[in-house]
């Protein structure tokens, strides 16, 4: 709680602990590394999996390809954020540019101020309305003959006669396979089935606003937690992690202090919500998502735990498990991911 990226409430802390601990222990150098790469290896795949669907639910003009910048206050973090540059690209392929003030001034006429400079991190995607974009899949996916359901996962359970049922609006329907895919609700689900998950819950906010100045590409401002994306509603402030009860109110601390350094950048102009949006991300304590079979469970699958990379990690996530329940050779190793590990 130092900085703006993370804010906790004490009272919150206790069902936070064991997942925090877990995630400490897995942060050690030599740990994260082996995650690191695990984690490589499917989030290098993310962009290519989206391309594969996006022409086809007919949802380019919602993605720029152009990437986003890390503006850096003072010289001292721009030479950090440098360091970094050359080590990601040196062991990941990361593309990067580090820019001056001058350049990122041409770049992005609105701002008032521009700090040290920048970094460019070129390989990123991003969307303006990703409600949208998931609409759009949806669509493709009813197209290919798929059909969506509305109903209660709760009523998940097996079947009399072997798979699996739930209760839909339209009545029961019974399968022989069973995905669990809730994100942060996933192992409130799975316990009823003997499972324990434990899971980092971070709440973040959103607001946007509207009849200010506009960005070409999303900023990131590491020194205040917070990116300022140019959306189809306006520029979104969006902030870090929130660690507090899953049904607590609404504490939009960090959103407030992302508003005023925002401010001190462009001119943001009015909000267009009167709330801001809120909503948990899921993290594992080893920052890696769980995809694979329940271990005990025939024909149970599951596939959460993307933290803040959900939208992004979605279609790659969901090519391993159907290769997984196919029983193809993934198109990436399984294993780092597999249920079986908690």
């Amino acid at each position: 709680g130092r900085t703006n990226d993370v804010v906790y409430s004490v009272a919150s802390l206790p069902r936070h602990l064991v997942p925090l601990l877990r995630y400490w222990w897995h942060s050690a150098p030599e740990r994260h590394r082996r995650i690191s790469q695990s984690y490589a290896a499917i989030i290098a795949l993310a962009a290519n999996e989206h391309a594969a669907l996006i022409p086809e639910a007919g949802a380019d003009p919602l993605v720029r390809r152009s990437g986003y910048r890390s503006l850096h206050r003072t010289e001292a973090a721009l030479e950090e954020a440098a360091a970094v540059v050359d080590m990601l690209a040196s062991e990941y392929g990361v593309r990067a540019r580090v820019i001056g003030q001058a350049e990122l001034a041409a770049a992005e006429p609105a701002l008032t101020e521009t700090g040290a400079g920048a970094v460019h991190w070129l390989d990123p995607w991003t969307v303006s309305e990703p409600g949208a974009l998931v609409s759009a899949y949806a669509d493709l996916f009813t197209r290919c003959g798929g059909t969506l359901f509305n109903g209660d996962a709760a009523t998940l359970k097996p079947a009399a006669g072997g798979g699996f049922e739930v209760r839909c609006r339209d009545g029961r329907i019974d399968a022989e396979a069973a995905v669990v895919a809730l994100g942060p609700w996933s192992p409130d689900l799975l316990r009823r089935f003997g499972y324990r998950f434990p899971m980092v819950r971070k709440r973040g906010y959103h607001r946007h606003f509207d009849g200010g100045k506009k960005l070409h590409l999303p900023l990131q401002d590491p020194a205040f937690g917070y990116v300022l994306a140019p959306m189809a509603k306006g520029l979104r402030v969006t902030t870090g992690a929130e660690l507090s009860g899953r049904q607590g109110s609404l504490r939009p601390i960090q959103l407030d202090r992302a508003e005023i350094a925002a401010r001190g950048l462009l001119d943001l102009g009015a909000a267009v919500e009167a709330e801001p949006w809120s909503g948990v991300r899921p993290c594992m304590p080893d920052m890696l998502p769980v995809v694979g079979a329940a271990p005990r469970h025939k024909g149970l699958w599951m596939n959460f735990g993307h933290g803040h990379q959900g939208l992004t990690l979605g279609p790659a996530t969901g090519r391993l498990l159907a290769e997984c329940m196919a029983g193809e050779q993934p198109f990436v190793d399984a294993s780092a991911f597999s249920p079986a590990r908690y």
